[in-house]
C-alpha cells in the first residue's frame, strides 16, 4: 500500500534522529518533571534540518498538517509548524484563515517556546498585519502559557514594519506575568521595539522599570548604552 504523505514525513523525520544530540535538547528545553517542557520527546534533529524536510513537503494538505501537529515528538509538530510558515508565503485570504484557525486550535501542541517563536510571527502575526487585533488579546487572556506567549511574538510582524502599538499594549497586559518565559518574550518585542523607536522605548522603561521583572527589564534595555543600561538595573 502506497504510504501517506504523513508517513513520508514521519519516515524523513525518524531516520535524522540524533540519540546525542536528543539529549542535549531534553536538557535545554526543560522536559524534566515540574519543568515547563516537562515529558516533550525530541528527536535530536537541528531546526535548519527541520526546515529542510518543511520546504520539501510545503504542499502537505490540513489533515497531514493535523496529524504531524499531534505527534508526540518535538521536531515533527515543528516540521508540521514550518509547513504552514512555507504555506502563508503565497497564502490568499482563505488559506490564510484556514491556517490560523488549524493553528489556533493546537496551541496546546505548540508548546514550548522555540515552536511558538518559529512561527506565531509568520503565521497570526502574518495573518493579522493588516487586520483588527482583537484576536491577540484574547489570547492574551488565556490560561495557557503558549497562548499569550504567541499572542506577545506574534507582535514581531508588526514591530518590523514599525507598528509598535500592540507590543507596547501587550507589554503592559504582561507585566506582572508569573512566568518567565513570558518576561523574556515581552523583554524581547520590547527590544525590538526599540530598534525602531528608542526614546518610545526608553519612556516606556522609566516609566514602568519598578514593575518590570528583572529578566524582562534586562531584555528591553539590552542594546541601551553601557552607562545607561547599569544605572537603570541599579535603580531597579
Amino acid at each position: 500500500m502506497e504510504k501517506t504523505e504523513y508517513e513520508i514525513i514521519t519516515d524523513e523525520m525518524m531516520a535524522l534522529r540524533d540519540d546525542a544530540q536528543r539529549e542535549v535538547l531534553q536538557r535545554f528545553f526543560k522536559t524534566g518533571e515540574g519543568e515547563y517542557g516537562c515529558g516533550d520527546k525530541f528527536l535530536g534533529i537541528k531546526v535548519p534540518v527541520t526546515r529542510g524536510v518543511a520546504k520539501r513537503h510545503k504542499t502537505a494538505d490540513m489533515g497531514t498538517i493535523r496529524q504531524l501537529l499531534q505527534s508526540e515528538w518535538h521536531e515533527i509538530r515543528l516540521c508540521a509548524l514550518l509547513i504552514m510558515v512555507e504555506k502563508m508565503k503565497k497564502a490568499d485570504d482563505e488559506l490564510q484563515q484556514e491556517l490560523v484557525n488549524l493553528y489556533l486550535s493546537m496551541t496546546d501542541r505548540i508548546n514550548n517556546w522555540d515552536l511558538v517563536d518559529l512561527s506565531a510571527p509568520q503565521i497570526v502575526g502574518g495573518y493579522l498585519s493588516c487586520r483588527p487585533r482583537r484576536l491577540l488579546y484574547k489570547l492574551a487572556e488565556s490560561s495557557l502559557l503558549w497562548d499569550n506567549r504567541i499572542a506577545m511574538v506574534s507582535t514581531y510582524a508588526f514591530i518590523k514594519n514599525g507598528d509598535l502599538d500592540d507590543a507596547y499594549a501587550l507589554a503592559l497586559r504582561f507585566i506582572r506575568h508569573p512566568h518567565e518565559l513570558m518576561h523574556k518574550a515581552v523583554g524581547w518585542m520590547l527590544r525590538e521595539a526599540g530598534k525602531r523607536d528608542l526614546p518610545r522605548l526608553r519612556a516606556y522603561v522609566m516609566s514602568h522599570y519598578a514593575e518590570m521583572p528583572r529578566t524582562m527589564l534586562r531584555y528591553a534595555i539590552e542594546k541601551f548604552p553601557e552607562d545607561e543600561r547599569r544605572s537603570i538595573l541599579k535603580l531597579r
